[in-house]
């Protein structure tokens, strides 16, 4: 009687270990019947505003000969500006920045003995923002003829943004979409299958770069201000089911 129970048992057993064995292999099949293909979407486009930065800077043995040293110097540079059709509204000049001027001093032993005053430099920055690219550009090139009148600056490369990135933005991940499903649809097409519902979508990191370079990706996504033309792209990781 023991007998027949232990195989009543092990029959049971048998049987439980092959309907999991059928459930799995049922679910691998139904796993394996899934498509995941990559999209891409890509466009170029023009930037249509530029920021520019500048700073002023004067040398001076005292705080009050410089700030007129600085005014007046920020006067030429507004003019030049203006004269090549920024509007005045468009600049705007930030706080000025006061530093104590020193230098060590050396004894004749070549020991050092402390620091001597050598005046102050005072220092204003400057901003310009705008739509009219091509007019900023042509003072960012230009205005470094100033200092042959003497005015002391520091100039950056203007930057360049696009107010409609959003809009872009989706754009580009419309644009990507559709790329995805088409290379989907072919590779059911060519396999006898039919796609079904999509199940899952991953974007990918948005990239700016400039139009017509090598400049790489970064895993964090590149945000290209140097180029005044770029080129945008990004990725749509697609999984659809297929019957």
């Amino acid at each position: 009687m023991e007998k027949v129970r232990d195989y009543s048992f092990i029959g049971l057993a048998i049987i439980v270990a092959a309907i999991v064995l059928g459930c799995a292999y049922t679910y691998k099949f139904r796993a394996e019947n899934i498509i995941t293909v990559t999209g891409l979407g890509e466009t170029e486009f023009s930037s249509d505003q530029v920021v520019w930065r500048g700073a002023i800077n004067t040398e001076s043995m005292s705080v009050s000969d410089g700030y007129a040293g600085l005014e007046r110097s920020k006067q030429t540079v507004l003019d030049f500006i203006t004269s090549r059709g920024i509007d005045a509204g468009e600049v705007d000049f930030g706080f000025v920045n006061v530093n104590k001027m020193s230098e060590p001093v050396y004894g004749a032993n070549g020991n050092y003995s402390g620091q001597r005053f050598t005046g102050y430099m005072l220092t204003q920055e400057f901003i310009i923002e705008s739509g009219d690219l091509d007019s900023v550009e042509a003072v960012s090139r230009d205005i470094s003829s100033l200092i042959a009148q003497g005015v002391q600056m520091d100039l950056w490369q203007p930057a360049y943004y696009f107010s409609e990135l959003d809009g872009l933005k989706l754009d580009v991940i419309e644009q990507a979409t559709k790329d995805g499903r088409e290379r989907a649809e072919r590779i059911a097409d060519n396999a006898g299958g039919k796609l079904k519902k999509l199940k899952k979508a991953t974007i990918g990191v948005f990239q700016i770069t400039g139009a017509n370079t090598d400049e790489e990706f970064t895993a964090g996504g590149s945000f290209n201000t140097s180029s005044r033309n770029k080129k945008a792209r990004i990725t749509v990781r697609l999984e659809y089911r297929v019957k």
